[in-house]
């Protein structure tokens, strides 16, 4: 039955919480993981006593799995028994009792202004129509510090209106409101000059694909992968002799955000800039504001110009 409880839970996550279609696949993965590791022992996810999913976590340390990771499948778990519970499936919670492993909070890997220049300047030197679209992506995702499936899924009329501003359906399908640079603007205009080369011929696709800036000829969606970007990111990358190891769409977000930070903006400016739902989200980048409270405190203290 594990399977049908799974699929509900699901459901309700995507009805009821507005989860996005890659939270959903998160979960699954992670619920489908613990469910293969009990019934590998006889025992079924739905029935499953406190001490099973011990065991699961025990087998997840003994497998190398990092903190976060464990952490992440013991979270799914709990929602997934809170909600056989408040469905009258279980009569318990076996994950009551349970916290997670403790793990430390890492700072995000970020890319050195020069390094951004670099990718820009390897976005330059391609000029054909895979080219001005690999430089329309980036300007849009570093000028607004998009999440990549928000960057790959823009529909086209999200720079119809001419305005610097446009709207971004983020998590939870909340949309929010991001400033473009000049830049971002020129590049997404001159791309739009060659979008049609990226359409799918046949025009049952083509429709569909139609409706996003970055169209695809082949996804299902109808707009570019996140995977596709990726690829096109390390491409990039390498192109400018970076490392494609420590680069990835979420770097350039997190470098957005180091960046505006380090150059004067607000906590609560990126907070809403990113679409992060609470300020302690963004304070993963107060680390770059170390190093600018020690300059100011040294020219404007009174205590400091005494000294």
């Amino acid at each position: 039955m594990s399977q049908t409880s799974i699929g509900l839970f699901l459901d309700m996550m995507a009805a009821e919480r507005g989860a996005a279609q890659n939270t959903l696949d998160a979960y699954r993965r992670d619920l489908d993981d613990a469910a293969a590791r009990m019934a590998a022992r006889g025992v079924d996810l739905d029935k499953a006593a406190t001490a099973d999913i011990e065991r699961v976590l025990a087998d997840l340390r003994a497998d190398g799995l990092s903190p976060a990771t464990a952490a992440r499948r013991l979270s799914a778990l709990k929602r997934f028994y809170r909600f056989l519970l408040s469905e009258g499936i279980r009569a318990d919670d076996p994950c009551h009792a349970l916290s997670g492993p403790k793990q430390g909070r890492s700072l995000p890997k970020v890319l050195a202004e020069a390094d951004v220049d670099r990718l820009f300047a390897a976005c330059s030197a391609k000029t054909d129509a895979a080219g001005l679209r690999t430089r329309a992506l980036m300007e849009v995702l570093y000028a607004g510090g998009l999440r990549v499936t928000e960057l790959v899924s823009l529909p086209l009329q999200a720079f119809a209106t001419g305005e610097r501003m446009i709207f971004v359906k983020g998590k939870g399908n909340k949309e929010r409101l991001v400033p473009m640079t000049l830049s971002a603007l020129e590049a997404v205009e001159a791309y739009k000059a060659v979008r049609a080369a990226h359409l799918p011929k046949a025009e049952e696709n083509r429709s569909r694909a139609g409706k996003f800036l970055f169209p695809s000829a082949t996804s299902r969606q109808g707009h570019m992968t996140r995977e596709r970007f990726a690829q096109i990111l390390r491409e990039l990358a390498i192109a400018a002799g970076l490392d494609p190891s420590g680069i990835s769409p979420h770097v350039l977000r997190h470098a957005f955000a180091t960046h505006l930070l380090s150059r004067g903006a607000d906590l609560r400016s990126v907070q809403v800039l990113l679409g992060h739902a609470d300020v302690s989200t963004t304070q993963i980048y107060t680390h770059v504001l170390d190093e600018r409270l020690k300059q100011l405190v040294n020219s404007a203290h009174p205590l400091a110009k005494r000294g």
